[in-house]
């Protein structure tokens, strides 16, 4: 009998798994991105945006979560959603984005991990910051490589480290608040133009940037014990939790550090290492090199739950016939798709070699038209045509959170810059034409005449 998967990921690290992800290195690295989309802390606003949508696509990944609770989330919510045809072209576009929008967002934790590490290497260049990325990306890969019980206890240490470093964040920052800092809003600060949408929208994206990983419990669903009330719980409470953690963290930054010295970020160097500048300037170098250290751990706790979970995603999909029978593979002692694993680790450090801007642009284009859009409309298709379905977790006041989804998505994807929703579009174009030309060759649907043939 070949190896299968364990329930073994109780509601604790489940949850530690998703905010280890939420918290992560995003909001130390995006803090200056998400004010310089409207150019002071009126900025805020874009986050509350990104808050809303979160809420309501978290009640959408706790209903398919809770319902279909295997390996690969998404994955599966579609094919299901969309019927035996349409969810099989809709399950292949999400597995051809997500070869290149997982390693991405895996990729943006090395990168930020490297920014850090200038504050303790100020002269450090271009090619050492690679190398350090490349070397965590592969470290990453070793400390995953063993069975999902110890990984369940590592992740809650990692999880806790999290927690240790932005709670002396906001600590810090509470007894160093200066809100004359903090709201010293630029003049016209809250004028309704284009432009001001505009910003608005570069905010939220940084804001959602940030947020992701409140779903990641959802891709390692064959893993979870009692997965009908453990997923929901842990997506919940997650972005809840979270939502507390990043005000508190927004605040204290801005209360203490003046916006104008690191907005717009790429006219300030300190802003690649915002957070131990701040730490500087409330307890100087050497307290901040100590801190430094605390954030790197945060870092790698981010993306540590970011390759456990995406892994699994083409494991399921090889398991299920739609993509490379390798994928599949379950390691013969340790019971985990160790080849999966390293091939995905192994694109997120190539990824890790482009920018932090171009890295966060590309992964939530490609992220939002397939995956965000995708499950709003299987969540409510699959209400329509399968109304007896085991629903353990039903989603509050539907279909109103579906609804707000959507529009948010929209929203965010419509103001990003043209050539990186053309850059979306493309990818989501060749991937069509892949699945045709691959459904061609294997005789499967629309072509199931040449099979019979």
């Amino acid at each position: 009998m070949p190896p299968t998967l364990e329930r073994r990921i109780t509601l604790l690290p489940a949850t530690a798994l998703n905010m280890s992800n939420m918290i992560g290195i995003g909001p130390f690295i995006t803090i200056p991105l998400l004010m310089t989309g409207l150019g002071g802390p009126q900025a805020l606003a874009g986050w509350a945006v990104a808050l809303v949508i979160v809420i309501a696509d978290g009640l959408i990944w706790s209903e398919l979560g809770a319902a279909m609770p295997g390996s690969g989330g998404t994955y599966q919510y579609l094919r299901e959603g969309f019927g035996p045809r349409y969810g099989r072209l809709m399950a292949f576009l999400f597995i051809w984005q997500f070869i290149l929008s997982g390693p991405l967002e895996i990729a943006s934790g090395y990168i930020g991990f490297a920014n850090y590490a200038r504050y303790v290497w100020p002269d450090m260049g271009h090619a050492s910051g690679v190398a350090i990325a490349v070397a965590i990306g592969a470290v990453n890969i070793a400390l995953l490589y063993r069975r999902i019980d110890s990984i369940s206890r590592l992740t809650v240490t990692l999880w806790v480290g999290s927690l240790a470093t932005t709670l002396a964040v906001i600590v810090s920052g509470a007894l160093n608040f200066n809100p004359a800092i903090a709201f010293d809003l630029p003049p016209d600060a809250f004028s309704f133009s284009l432009g001001f949408f505009i910003g608005l929208g570069a905010s939220a994206r940084i804001g959602i940037y940030d947020y992701l990983g409140y779903y990641n419990i959802c891709y390692i669903g064959d893993e979870v014990q009692a997965p009908g009330r453990v997923i929901p719980r842990a997506i919940l409470i997650s972005v809840v939790a979270v939502a507390l953690i990043y005000a508190g963290i927004n605040l204290s930054i801005i209360g203490v550090v003046p916006w104008r010295e690191f907005v717009p970020a790429s006219a300030h160097r300190e802003s690649d290492f915002i957070v131990s500048v701040f730490m500087e300037r409330l307890y100087g170098t050497h307290v901040a090199t100590v801190f430094t250290a605390m954030v790197l751990w945060t870092a790698f706790g981010s993306v540590f739950a970011l390759l456990l979970g995406y892994s699994r995603i083409p494991y399921a999909a090889a398991l299920d016939g739609t993509f490379f029978r390798i994928f599949g593979r379950v390691h013969p002692e340790k019971h985990f798709p160790h080849v999966s694993l390293v091939i995905i680790g192994v694109i997120a450090i190539l990824c890790s070699t482009f920018s932090l801007g171009m890295v966060i642009d590309a992964l939530l284009t490609t992220r939002i038209l397939v995956q965000f859009i995708g499950q709003v409309i299987a969540v409510v298709r699959l209400r329509a045509v399968r109304p007896d379905m085991p629903r353990p977790f039903r989603m509050w006041l539907y279909p109103l959170p579906a609804l707000v989804a959507l529009l948010g998505w929209i929203f965010v994807l419509g103001t990003s810059d043209p050539l990186v929703i053309l850059f979306g579009l493309a990818t989501l174009a060749l991937g069509v034409v892949a699945f045709f030309g691959w459904s061609w060759r294997t005789g499967h649907w629309p072509f199931e005449a040449r099979q019979a043939v």
